[in-house]
């Protein structure tokens, strides 16, 4: 929980290496547990209703790995 601020300001970052290790970051923060889902969720919500296209790209790119059926079905069963 305590790395999901660094998220947010990381993912401002244009920089392509960056862009996309924020965004697996988040992503595999969501696969941690039911908790941690829920907050990477909110998370990258957040994120893909921004402004800054960057931050929109990191939000779009983490949901679309955390709400697929599969993910959340292993985040239940942990």
């Amino acid at each position: 929980m305590a790395f999901l601020p660094l998220i947010e300001t990381g993912a401002s970052d244009e920089r392509n290496f960056v862009k996309k290790g924020v965004s697996w970051a988040l992503r595999h923060i969501g696969h941690r547990n039911a908790t941690l889902h829920a907050a990477a969720v909110k998370t990258a919500t957040k994120l893909a209703a921004s402004d800054n296209r960057t931050e929109r790209w990191v939000g779009k790119d983490a949901l679309r790995d955390l709400t697929r059926p599969m993910v959340i079905r292993k985040v239940k069963n942990r």
